[in-house]
């Protein structure tokens, strides 16, 4: 590995000044579970890391009726261990519970997964179907991103020079509300999505029919995407084998998947669709309580 400067600022502005002024040539660390291995296979360079977990913004988490907040450096093990995220935002726990092993899940966060901006990262569907807002700090100041517009293409997202992901916002859930996230994989665990599909459904209180539903997808085009058609298909329609059929359908048409060493175009295709249902079921079997 080669030689770079080490920085643990414990300040949201100190570590965008530091960002700023290295001229790109610095790279912000969330959990390191990903980039140190990069900077270690000379896969990616730096002069500069800049450690984020002593920024107290960055390490909030808080469940209560105005929504979540979560910040981007919290570990997976205290999200998928958190009571309210368990209870109302089911689909995270499920896919920070799968990224990596144990080990990796006290330093990996939902933040620098989403930052990556992998095609097949498991925790950005999830973010998708649960409507998450990306909260960004930069040496303009504070914006705020919709998470399904923040992944522009393998590896690439929107955050311009010296800006950090702060946290992840999500709106309060709904009475009758609930979500899932599940993946393919070709091994038991620790591999990487062939298919990814995230889902989160609003019912009546007959829960009987679906009032709202998102569904997020990944692995299947060059970046995690939000399936509008295939989620609004089922607004007002009545919870049947027959109306989730048609979601996954819906969804399969949109996906753009390759052929690689995990899985075939066409294998995704046809995983697609069966994944698609299985999330929606889970969802509405949890939404119903």
């Amino acid at each position: 590995m080669r030689d770079f400067e080490y920085e643990a600022p414990t300040s949201l502005a100190d570590a965008v000044g530091l960002l700023a002024k290295s001229n790109g040539n610095a790279r912000p660390l969330a959990g390191g579970t990903d980039l140190i291995d990069h900077v270690r296979t000379g896969r990616l360079s730096t002069d500069l890391i800049v450690d984020l977990k002593k920024i107290p913004e960055l390490m909030a988490l808080e469940e209560n009726d105005a929504g979540l907040r979560l910040g981007a450096a919290v570990p997976c093990y205290q999200i998928y261990n958190h009571p309210g995220i368990l209870e109302n935002y089911t689909a995270i726990a499920d896919s920070s519970n799968i990224i990596g092993g144990m080990q990796i899940q006290n330093r990996a966060s939902v933040g620098g997964n989403l930052a990556n901006a992998g095609a097949a990262a498991d925790s950005t569907p999830a973010l998708i179907a649960l409507d998450a807002i990306v909260v960004i700090q930069g040496p303009s100041g504070t914006r705020e991103v919709p998470v399904d517009q923040f992944c522009t293409g393998p590896g690439k997202n929107i955050l311009e020079p010296g800006e950090i992901i702060v946290e992840l916002k999500f709106p309060p859930r709904p009475a009758h509300s609930g979500s899932h996230y599940r993946r393919f994989i070709p091994r038991n665990e620790m591999d990487i999505a062939v298919v990814g599909v995230g889902a989160a459904v609003v019912l009546d209180e007959s829960g009987e029919n679906f009032v709202s539903a998102r569904i997020g997808l990944g692995a299947v085009a060059a970046k995690p995407f939000y399936a509008q058609e295939a989620s609004e298909l089922l607004t007002g329609q009545p919870v049947s084998d027959e109306t989730i059929k048609k979601a996954g359908e819906a969804a399969r048409s949109v996906i753009h998947p390759i052929t690689d060493m995990r899985g075939t175009e066409e294998f995704r295709l046809h995983v697609t669709g069966v994944l698609t249902e299985r999330v929606l079921k889970k969802a509405v079997e949890r939404a119903r309580g």
